[in-house]
């Protein structure tokens, strides 16, 4: 779905995909008729964002054949569908049953990441609609900080630059731009705002900049005012928002949270959990839920403890967990106050609906949440005025590879 800021920019709102499992052409078309399309008619919008998640060997077969990424085109406007972003921070097997750190791989020091995203960022040139000249592919963090060191940053940053050029060739050839939106996540090497100046200032802003995942933002306790201003102060853009809750364990000592919390350790996804920086140092943790609570060595429980686990941004979980979908409403209010520089792709991105403890009953339940987490974004962007509904765009001309 589409608002309109006030200084006249369109702001795309849409869902990631990558909660579904496809992984070749069919399985994409396939998910767009079982989610994304019960979606937008549940939302009553004439159109509606995905942020695909394109495989590895879904993304190769788009990439060599400018007519299948047609198809794809046309397949998404026929379903009153649109993208203008692409995820590409999991590069296959995303919902496998265990997948765990290998999310992580491979990473920024490989060409193998460089050669995917190049070809995420062809793809998405093909796929904008004809009123749109932006796109942007989100992309993890370099990689998993114990595995990173002096050695993997010099190849990464070859990897970069070469990246920048194709970027701009692109750019050259389809009057298309495509930025990279690297996403800060807990135990990457660019776990924080600050982490991500490090690394990330100096780039070119024209092809690259910030994914900031609000989950993740809470994850580590940062603060989205102060998040917001460190990155404008280095020249560091905000490319992409991922709209997204963590969970939150205000006393991790008491029996029931405890019992409450472990409800959300499962074996598919990895959760870090962490524990507010005392006397404004960082904040610490566990990589993942289960090591939180083992005795000894486990996380200090006499403080709130936040997990990496996206749960449903329009819902609490059981009492007495809850989500951190405050500091959702404060990053979504600072993003789009005006005078801000605009950052114009949103999506919900809860990805681990298969494994919440409830989990979705069948394909018709899980379209009922992902429209009421878009339901719920939009109306509170909307409540917060900067931005408005825009008109109906006029349809797209019949593409069809025939």
């Amino acid at each position: 779905m589409r608002l309109r800021h006030p200084g006249g920019e369109t702001v795309h709102l849409g869902y990631c995909t990558n909660v579904h499992p496809a992984e070749d052409f069919d399985g994409v078309l396939a998910q767009l008729d079982a989610y994304a399309l019960p979606v937008r008619e549940r939302l009553g919008e004439p159109v509606l964002g995905v942020g695909l998640w394109l495989a590895r060997p879904v993304a190769d077969a788009l990439a060599a054949d400018p007519a299948l990424t047609l198809r794809l085109r046309t397949e998404l406007a026929v379903r009153g569908l649109e993208t203008v972003t692409l995820n590409g921070f999991p590069y296959a097997g995303f919902q496998r049953p265990v997948v765990k750190r290998a999310v992580y791989r491979p990473d920024w020091s490989s060409p193998e990441r460089r050669r995917h995203t190049a070809n995420l960022a062809a793809v998405l040139a093909g796929l904008l609609p004809d009123d749109v000249a932006e796109g942007s592919v989100s992309t993890l963090p370099f990689g998993w900080a114990s595995d990173w060191g002096p050695p993997h940053t010099e190849r990464a940053r070859e990897q970069i630059r070469i990246l920048g050029g194709e970027l701009d060739g692109l750019r050259r050839r389809t009057g298309r731009t495509v930025r990279i939106a690297f996403e800060p996540e807990s135990g990457c090497l660019v776990e924080t705002t600050t982490d991500a100046v490090r690394h990330l200032a100096g780039l070119d802003p024209r092809h690259f900049g910030l994914c900031l995942d609000v989950c993740h933002l809470a994850v580590a306790f940062e603060d989205p005012e102060d998040a917001l201003a460190r990155l404008a102060g280095a020249g560091v853009p905000v490319v992409k928002t991922q709209v997204s809750c963590a969970l939150h364990a205000e006393d991790p000592s008491d029996a029931a949270t405890r019992a409450a919390l472990a409800a959300f350790a499962e074996p598919r996804f990895l959760h870090q959990t962490r524990r507010a920086g005392r006397d404004g140092r960082a904040a610490t943790g566990t990589d993942d839920l289960p090591e939180a609570f083992r005795e000894p060595g486990g996380l200090d429980d006499d403080g709130p403890w936040r997990t990496h686990f996206h749960v449903p941004v329009h819902a609490d979980p059981v009492p007495p967990l809850t989500s951190t979908r405050p500091v959702l409403r404060a990053a979504l209010a600072a993003l789009l106050r005006p005078g801000r520089p605009v950052t114009r792709h949103f999506e919900t991105e809860t990805y681990t609906w298969s494994v919440l403890p409830r989990p979705p009953r069948d394909a018709a339940e899980l379209a009922d949440g992902i429209a009421a987490e878009l339901r719920w974004t939009r109306d509170e962007i909307l409540a917060l005025g900067p931005v408005r509904p825009e008109p109906e765009p006029e349809p797209e001309p019949d593409r069809s590879v025939r």
